[in-house]
């Protein structure tokens, strides 16, 4: 076998079987194991050193911007292909900022998956057509608009990242943030695990001491 060495991070076990049995079938790749959840994506990787890990983004223990980030901080030559069910902007830089080089969504075909996995391996970035217009047009967008304004701290997140960030700093745990903004618990872990990414911290002492540098939080 001469292929990348992938591995497959999914909390689907339907869907992650699945796209073993599909990649396997080719015979263009090896498919060297999966995981479960981020948590297991990341002993995994450790463990077998893929070339390539094709990983969801919603999982549970750890999801997988935090998978990412900690996969590509302990061995930067892996690439990460986000393979997932959500596209909206939010995902697709948090992915992008956590590590990952490509990006696809769910219901690519064969074809497009095996052409992400081997250009991710080559050190390439892939993202579907549609993502990549989007991708291209925001970078547009941001040159020509030039450097932020320096009117607010962490202008790279959005205004309810930056409230719930607020609320990291001033000590409160996840289920109050969610009374405190009248969110559901899993969108303030989704929003807090973008915040990390987006700052490039690793846990919710790092973020907390970058806040209140920035004088949120009081």
């Amino acid at each position: 076998m001469t292929g990348p060495r992938v591995l497959i991070a999914d909390d689907h076990p339907v869907y992650r079987d699945g796209l073993r049995l599909m990649l396997a079938s080719t015979g263009e790749v090896e498919v060297v194991g999966t995981a479960a959840d981020g948590q297991e994506a990341v002993e995994r990787a450790a463990e077998l050193t893929p070339d390539v890990i094709v990983m969801d983004l919603q999982m549970p223990r750890l999801d997988g911007i935090e998978a990412t980030r900690r996969i590509v901080a302990a061995r930067p030559g892996t690439g990460i292909l986000a393979l997932t069910m959500h596209d909206d902007d939010e995902s697709v830089f948090a992915a992008m900022l956590a590590g990952a080089r490509g990006y696809l969504v769910k219901g690519a075909d064969q074809e497009e998956i095996l052409r992400a996995i081997t250009a991710v391996a080559h050190g390439e970035a892939i993202f579907g057509p549609a993502l990549a217009a989007r991708v291209t047009r925001y970078f547009t967008l941001l040159a020509a608009a030039g450097p932020p304004a320096e009117t607010e701290p962490f202008p790279q997140l959005t205004s309810r990242e930056r409230d719930v960030l607020d609320l990291i700093a001033a000590g409160l745990p996840n289920p109050q943030i969610a009374a405190r903004l009248y969110l559901s618990p899993k969108t303030v872990r989704n929003n807090v695990s973008n915040v990390f990414a987006k700052l490039q911290v690793a846990d919710r002492a790092q973020a907390i001491v970058r806040a209140r540098e920035a004088g949120l939080g009081r």
